[in-house]
């Protein structure tokens, strides 16, 4: 089993390590160092986003096609986890865009290219269905307003996802009847954007509101989600849904906080001797005792996810599906892995005593990042009434959970 240490670097001593993943190792020091910058901004600065688009970290499920990587899921949990560990806004900011970029496998290739071919290209957007398309010759005329939409700062795109009506005010239905909704991929500058991120934790990952009105947005620049009919991308990744991408994201950042808060302890132990007690807190049987346990939870966690996600690639892949079942199963790992890292990153925090108190040193920020992070729809412990009737061949109570 890997140290923290060799998990810290990757992967075990001899085994092969990702270009992506290789990549980020690279910049971590520079997340890291940057942190501090990075929580005072409430936004990634310029110098911050130029390292990671130089290292394309921005392009990891953007298809080849358009010089992304297009990576399996498992290197985009071990990317996550690298950054999360040098800073939680800057992961979560990635996470974000990464589901974002998988619409590109949705529009013409000539489209995508013109919207992601850019170096500098990131798609941010907002949650929820909250906008209005009405049909018009060649496209929609949009309107809406979408909050929550994190990395927007450094976004060179914003999505919009609206009900569609036709131009007498009709809903457009589906064949099945529910009222048919579009996402709308515009440039920032078109859009009025409002700065309300004033938060607990994760304070770096400008995840603004934003709006427009009447903005006329063409027919080949909008995507439909749910439409495998309008994929024009066969590779595996893009038989996953954006919801798995998000999961695999999230649950992969929540680990890198918890691993980072448990090698600060770590190091911590080694120079702290607590008030009134004989010797260093390393040299003390009941930390050494709990430092084990955090270090066993920790690898647990990481290997469900990483064994869940391999398992279903390869079944996906193969199957060139992605059924409910398997949806239920990434969900269950990922939704586990985000509360256990919960767990584990406030375990640390409390092991550390007073000196994790201070912003001075990491522990209180990767907490509030840690609690922030929790607090998203991918890790709500509601997931798990969803999974559960699933998993007893009943219907799922929520079509937003598994997506």
């Amino acid at each position: 089993m890997a140290s923290h240490r060799e998990r810290s670097e990757g992967h075990a001593a001899g085994m092969p390590i990702s270009a992506p993943l290789a990549r980020a190792q690279a910049i971590a020091g520079t997340l890291r160092a940057a942190a501090d910058r990075i929580e005072q901004a409430r936004a990634l600065p310029r110098d911050v986003v130029e390292v990671l688009h130089d290292a394309r970290l921005f392009r990891l499920l953007l298809p080849k096609s358009i010089d992304g990587d297009e990576v399996h899921l498992k290197t985009l949990a071990e990317v996550m986890e690298t950054v999360a560990r040098a800073d939680a806004s800057t992961a979560w900011c990635l996470g974000q865009a990464a589901g974002c970029a998988m619409s590109a496998a949705y529009l013409k290739p000539e489209v995508a290219r013109r919207l992601f071919g850019p170096r500098d290209a990131v798609l941010a957007w907002g949650a929820g269905i909250q906008g209005k398309a009405v049909a018009v010759d060649g496209g929609y005329r949009v309107s809406g307003k979408w909050t929550f939409a994190s990395g927007c700062a450094n976004a060179t795109l914003l999505g919009g996802h609206s009900y569609v009506f036709e131009a007498d005010g009709t809903p457009r239905r589906r064949a099945d009847g529910r009222h048919l909704d579009r996402t709308a991929l515009f440039p920032v500058a078109k859009a009025r954007i409002d700065d309300m991120w004033h938060t607990l934790g994760l304070r770096g990952t400008a995840s603004y509101t934003y709006e427009v009105q009447d903005l006329f947005v063409p027919e080949d620049e909008t995507i439909d989600r749910d439409a495998s009919e309008e994929r024009t991308e066969d590779g595996a990744l893009y038989i996953f849904n954006g919801t798995a991408a998000y999961a695999t994201a999230f649950s992969a950042l929540m680990l890198g906080i918890a691993q980072g808060m448990v090698g600060d302890l770590a190091a911590l132990a080694k120079a702290k001797t607590p008030r009134g007690a004989p010797s260093s807190l390393m040299e003390s049987q009941v930390f050494q005792s709990e430092f084990a346990q955090l270090e066993a939870r920790l690898r647990a966690a990481r290997a469900y996810l990483h064994t869940t996600v391999d398992e279903i690639w390869e079944k996906t892949r193969v199957a060139r599906d992605f059924p409910l079942i398997e949806r239920a199963n990434l969900k269950l790992a990922s939704t586990y892995v985000i509360n256990q890292g919960v767990e584990i990153a406030a375990d640390a925090y409390r092991a550390a005593g007073q000196t994790a108190i201070f912003p001075v040193n990491p522990f209180e920020r990767r907490l509030r990042d840690a609690y922030s992070a929790s607090q998203q729809l991918q890790g709500r412990p509601a997931n798990f009434i969803t999974i559960g009737r699933v998993f007893l061949g009943l219907p799922p109570d929520s079509p937003v959970v598994l997506g």
